[in-house]
């Protein structure tokens, strides 16, 4: 990856691998998580316990093969569970779904299931080779006939042992081999010998995809994309171009929302149903009410709470407020730390001055209060219901009710002042030019 962060925790959709292997896992039932560590145990531990704090730890301290890296969380595997899945930190697109698959046959009698995909161009590849709708073996490319090597279907790695087996299967693989190295695949031989049943299952290709450097991590980002997307259209969510809209891994979007072309969400968005997120906008931390207009070119920073009805519009961002059923804030603005009352409206250009370089403070706008173009409301300062602030104003103090704040120096005319400011200008243009 060149990079000093190990390699499950690359995010995909703001979510660590390792942690979407974990979700899936969790998804299809798991009960309890075995994560063994190499590179970096410490902080790769830190982040599988802060999502699943019952996760165990095992640490591998030297890389004798995938079977010894297996083998490291024996603990947990002597537990007799009735199933033992092994997943791979760095294949971050495996399903929930397929994953019951592999359980299924195991409950329904299968001892070792492997989970495979088939491919045009399988070099380089380990291959599964089949028997009468078993599992014989797992060739690795090198070693393959070349008959062999015209099997498409190939080996993706992940595994599924009944629990009462699985110890027993492991143990028995050698490391006979040039490398000298305990490979997982060799179970699958293991198991026939003891006449046991193998099978494998195909899952599509997109789902078993490892990571090994930025190449593949972005290519995996798309395909995670690619599949929020559909999910989403399907519940009902309308994107006129969502190859242009990325969402984050805890993105929730109701149905009957429109979201417009190039759109960003970040962490901890929540979307209600006929709200429309228009072009170019940019969300995080925020929760979106009904029949909210977002956009186009809005920034949602996080504590932003758009009520039903609200509206912010082009270049204006809102961080830390609640915007009330049926306000606006429509033009070039910034709200923050703010309450925006039920039907106020925030003119163009205003700015709430929250921070005096060391706290933040509150601005409180009454309901259908009315704030004219390019105000700055410097807080702490309260807005009463149905008040107005007077375009061009800067507001210290609280305006009461209904009534008007003004706070802008008077309005003076020097007759003929532009005509001597051009002529001063002039001169002085003229004497540096000598």
């Amino acid at each position: 990856m060149r990079s000093d962060m190990p390699k499950v925790l690359h995010p995909v959709a703001g979510l660590p691998m390792v942690n979407h292997v974990m979700d899936a896992a969790r998804e299809a039932g798991g009960t309890a998580l075995a994560v063994v560590v190499g590179n970096q145990a410490e902080r790769v531990a830190e982040v599988v316990i802060n999502q699943n704090g019952d996760a165990q730890i095992f640490v591998q301290t030297e890389r004798l093969g995938t079977g010894h890296a297996v083998l490291a969380a024996r603990e947990a595997i002597d537990k007799s569970y009735d199933d033992v899945l092994i997943l791979y930190g760095d294949v971050p697109l495996t399903r929930a779904e397929t994953l019951l698959e592999l359980r299924e046959l195991l409950a329904g009698g299968v001892d070792v299931a492997v989970l495979g995909f088939r491919t045009d161009n399988p070099t380089g590849y380990g291959r599964l080779l089949e028997k009468e709708g078993e599992l014989v073996a797992i060739r690795e490319h090198k070693d393959a006939t070349e008959e062999e090597r015209q099997v498409k279907f190939c080996n993706g790695g992940i595994m599924a042992f009944s629990g009462k087996e699985a110890l027993s299967l492991l143990d028995r693989i050698s490391n006979d081999n040039a490398k000298q190295e305990y490979y997982l695949t060799d179970i699958v031989e293991v198991a026939r010998s003891r006449n046991l049943k193998v099978v494998a299952i195909e899952a599509d290709e997109a789902e078993i995809i490892g990571v090994n450097n930025r190449v593949e991590l972005a290519e995996v980002e798309a395909l995670w994309q690619q599949r929020k997307r559909k999910v989403l259209m399907l519940s009902g969510v309308a994107m006129s171009a969502p190859q242009t809209v990325f969402f984050h891994y805890d993105t929730q979007v109701e149905g009957d929302v429109m979201i417009e072309p190039n759109v960003v969400f970040g962490p901890e968005v929540v979307v209600k149903s006929g709200a429309n997120i228009r072009a170019f906008s940019h969300l995080e931390g925020a929760n979106v009410g009904n029949d909210v207009v977002v956009g186009p070119y809005a920034r949602l920073r996080p504590g932003a709470e758009l009520l039903a009805g609200s509206k912010i519009g082009n270049f204006c961002e809102i961080k830390k407020a609640i915007i009330e059923e049926g306000a606006k804030v429509n033009h070039l603005s910034y709200v923050g730390d703010a309450r925006v009352g039920a039907g106020a409206n925030i003119g163009a250009g205003t700015i709430t001055c929250n921070y005096d370089g060391m706290n933040k403070h509150f601005t409180d706008i009454g309901k259908n209060a009315f704030i004219g173009s390019n105000s700055s409301l410097v807080a702490p300062v309260k807005i009463g219901d149905g008040g107005f602030v007077a375009s061009g104003s800067v507001i210290t103090e609280d305006v009461p009710d209904d009534a008007m704040g003004i706070g802008r120096g008077r309005q003076t005319i020097k007759k003929d002042y532009g005509t001597q400011i051009r002529k001063r200008n002039a001169a002085l243009k003229e004497s540096r030019r000598k």
